[in-house]
């Protein structure tokens, strides 16, 4: 009776056990089914119950493809499902790291997701294509390294510990690094961005932010740095005015995927997920078109949009035989692992109809070998429509014109028609390096045209293009970062000028003559002109008129022939870059069109008499939000001249004559200062030159080019030059044949004006063996050198250098004076 009675309830008891409490499909997965779901090959879907050694070699195979692979065909998404994972992660080219929680929280990853640059000795400009998204990590070591430049995003992360934005070289130096981008991210403890030329970040939370090299721009963040531009170029705007966050995948309470739109949100500080998840809301994966590469086409992506699907693109190259529509509101695109889209027939890529609400996130459009009008068009042409309250929002959207498998060509990347887009992270890209590549190869006109109203953008990085890289055309524009460098490869200068072969070059940043406001933050222009001595006017161009503003200005020469600069940094406000040192970087921290706000009075004058007919001036540099364009020189009270540089000579004057000075400075608006300090001074008593008739010059340097007899022949243009650079011990000796009277001499090195002596020290001697201690030393600062002395009876003058220099040291013309 027993065992009847026990075995039956044993066997349900058993079976019921079996039935409710089997292991559910996703903690039964192994790591080799990873990337089985229906998000295709290329995603790989990881589930903390996988074994993490077998996760991490998915992880390292992946890494291995794609260190190297910036112009490969290859394209991975790494997702992994809520849960804790102990891993070392390396984010190479092509390849997004993300969390499928609905908030960072959800995945947490020790050890560390980083990306190096030890495939290029620590540099990291090239560092393109690969992003970190919405999780958390736990860096083993304490330091997350994010050594990115451009494409390259970090969103909702968490950083728990320090954020090194750059990698060493050999030596343990900070390699380069060049601008990076991160959005709605914590991280615990200090960003070190070390080498990184330029960097937006962008509602952010960091305890410290250490440096910025040229350009950095902080909108939204929670406890910036200081700004301080230009001598510590930061720019910082307090809040984010108006912004959604990039939609992503998740996987909801149920295990199911959804994709997370966040809501639109103006006049905000911090990350949005501090206090809670994300405003938003979610969208079944059911209500998109899964596309895959190898079956998806252009028709076939149509037609699922026809049908009010959204879509989905997964990893890989998308060849397009016509353009993508969207015509239907709120329409959400988003793309995995770097998916890439190429119109092989000379049309857009995707074109968005000038409706409200759609959102493209997380794509690469790629240039194809017949000529695109533009890649992606967003909105109608000339359409009046506005969307203010349901504004198109594009993310991390990134677009090349040559480089890849294929020549590519296009007019325009991208064209914004609509009113109202609010434009997150872009990289526009003419290749200056890879395949294809070259003036009359990858050809592009510009990056970005902006025909709408009330646009917004964030983060814009546009390069290379072979005119303007951006074009602006529509009203009340907002840009907030952006970084350019214009074309390497402009073969000549005749080839490459604007305003109908008026203006050298194409500037970087136009804003349209027509445009009555708009207003911009943390500008960067770069050049390298490599193949040709070429000239750029003026790296922004704004029309001049009050509503159009724009802060914190930078133009630096990284590279190129000598002879190449560019001249101003906003319209003929700003000095010229043209070399290294002092000549690599110009800045204008502000520019008010309509300008109104004269220059600071210039101070701290003073005058010097140079002789009985000269008098030299200089002071201390005036500032404007504009620039200063020139001083005005006002002697006696009359107009006499003016002067680019905090310094002026004043000529033609009468000997023994009391003279009072003052100056005034001026800027590109001819708004001009109050006047500076007075300044008196009298010239010397008058000058007689003494008469040079059978002189005979000679020299110690065996190398001198030209006959020292040159520096006594009365023509400024004929010269005696040392021949080699500058060094202590080389003289000029002057045979007056006869012992003269004098207490003056002039050096003029008129016409080659680096050549001047660095150092000096005069002698005298009446038989030409016996010299004595010098009567006059002292250095030079321009080309010509007067030298003073108590009176001397002498035939024989030797000038003896005593500095050193690179420059020949040379003379054109040398004057011995009798003063008074």
């Amino acid at each position: 009776m027993q065992r009847k009675f026990f075995w039956p309830a044993i066997i349900a008891i058993l079976f019921m056990t079996l039935f409710l409490f089997k292991p559910s499909a996703s903690n039964a997965e192994s790591a080799t089914e990873a990337n089985k779901s229906q998000l295709g090959p290329n995603v790989y879907v990881f589930n903390p119950s996988m074994p993490s050694e077998d996760i991490q070699k998915i992880c390292d195979e992946v890494f291995k493809t794609q260190e190297t692979n910036q112009f490969g065909k290859e394209r991975y998404e790494l997702l992994f499902k809520p849960g804790t994972y102990t891993l070392n992660i390396k984010v190479g080219f092509y390849t997004s790291v993300a969390g499928l929680g609905k908030d960072p929280g959800d995945v947490v990853i020790n050890g560390g997701v980083n990306v190096d640059a030890k495939w290029f000795g620590g540099n990291a400009t090239q560092n393109f294509w690969r992003s970190i998204e919405n999780l958390t990590i736990k860096p083993s070591n304490g330091v997350t390294r994010y050594a990115v430049s451009q494409a390259a995003p970090m969103r909702r992360v968490h950083v728990m510990g320090e954020l090194q934005l750059f990698d060493f070289d050999k030596n343990w130096n900070a390699g380069w690094s060049s601008g990076g981008f991160i959005a709605d991210s914590i991280i615990d403890k200090q960003v070190i961005p070390a080498s990184q030329q330029q960097f937006f970040s962008r509602n952010n939370q960091y305890p410290t932010w250490t440096n910025s090299v040229w350009n950095t721009v902080m909108v939204g963040d929670q406890r910036p740095h200081t700004a301080s531009f230009p001598n510590n170029p930061f720019t910082v705007v307090e809040k984010t005015p108006d912004i959604r966050e990039k939609p992503y995948l998740y996987m909801d309470d149920s295990g199911e995927y959804s994709v997370f739109v966040p809501d639109r949100q103006k006049n905000i500080q911090g990350v949005t997920w501090k206090n809670g998840s994300t405003p938003g809301k979610s969208i079944s994966l059911d209500k998109f078109y899964i596309a895959e590469p190898n079956t998806s086409t252009a028709e076939s992506i149509n037609h699922a949009l026809s049908k009010g699907k959204n879509v989905l693109f997964t990893p890989g190259i998308y060849h397009l035989s016509e353009p993508i529509h969207l015509k239907r509101a709120d329409t959400v695109v988003l793309g995995l692992g770097m998916a890439t889209l190429t119109p092989d027939f000379g049309e857009e890529a995707m074109k968005v109809a000038d409706v409200d609400g759609v959102k493209i996130a997380g794509l690469l459009f790629d240039a194809g070998p017949n000529n695109s009008p533009s890649l992606l068009k967003v909105g109608t042409d000339g359409s009046p429509k506005y969307h203010s309250a349901n504004p198109t929002s594009l993310h991390d959207l990134f677009f090349r014109v040559g480089g890849g498998e294929q020549v590519g060509k296009a007019d325009i990347s991208l064209e914004i028609n609509s009113n109202d887009v609010i434009g997150d992270h872009f990289w526009i890209w003419r290749a200056d390096h890879g395949n294809e590549v070259g003036w009359d190869v990858n050809t592009a006109d510009n990056g970005l045209t902006v025909n709408g109203d009330d646009v917004t953008l964030y983060g814009l990085f546009v390069e290379h293009f072979e005119k303007y890289q951006v074009v602006w055309n529509g009203n009340d524009g907002r840009t907030y970062f952006y970084q350019s460098e214009i074309p390497y490869d402009v073969p000549n200068q005749e080839g490459w000028m604007s305003h109908d072969g008026t203006v050298n070059g194409y500037a970087s940043y136009k804003v349209s003559d027509s445009v009555t406001s708009h207003e911009a933050w943390g500008l960067g222009v770069y050049s390298y002109f490599r193949d040709a001595a070429v000239k750029l006017h003026r790296a922004i161009e704004v029309p001049d008129r009050e509503g159009v503003n724009l802060h914190n200005l930078t133009t630096i020469w990284l590279n190129g022939m000598a002879g190449s600069e560019i001249t101003h940094v906003i319209n003929n406000a700003g000095g010229r870059v043209y070399g290294t040192g002092s000549a690599m970087r110009q800045t204008v921290t502000e520019f008010a069109g309509g300008d109104r706000a004269a220059p600071s009075t210039p101070a701290s004058l003073t005058a010097a008499a140079l002789s009985s007919s000269e008098v030299k001036l200089t002071w201390s540099e005036s500032t404007d939000n504009t620039g200063v364009t020139e001083y005005e020189i006002y002697r006696d009270g009359a107009y006499v001249g003016s002067s680019t540089a905090a310094t002026f000579t004043d000529t033609g004057l009468k000997p023994s004559t009391n003279y009072s000075y003052f100056v005034k400075a001026k800027d590109s608006s001819d708004n001009v200062s109050g006047a500076s300090n007075s300044a008196s001074v009298t010239t010397g008593a008058r000058e007689a030159v003494l008469d040079r008739t059978g002189w005979q010059a000679s020299t110690n340097v065996t190398t001198s080019s030209g006959s020292p007899n040159a520096v006594l022949d009365g023509n400024i243009n004929s010269r005696w030059s040392s021949g080699q650079a500058m060094k202590p011990g080389q003289y000029l000796t002057v045979d007056m044949q006869t012992a003269k009277s004098f207490n003056r001499i002039v050096m003029d090195s008129a016409g080659s004006t680096n050549d001047y002596a660095r150092g000096y020290e005069v002698y005298v001697s009446n038989d030409g063996i016996n010299w004595g201690n010098a009567v006059a030393a002292g250095s030079g600062n321009e080309a010509k050198i007067v030298a003073g002395f108590p009176q001397q009876n002498a035939r024989y003058i030797r000038i003896v250098q005593t500095g050193s220099a690179s420059s020949w040291w040379s003379i054109a013309e040398l004057n011995v004076i009798q003063v008074g």
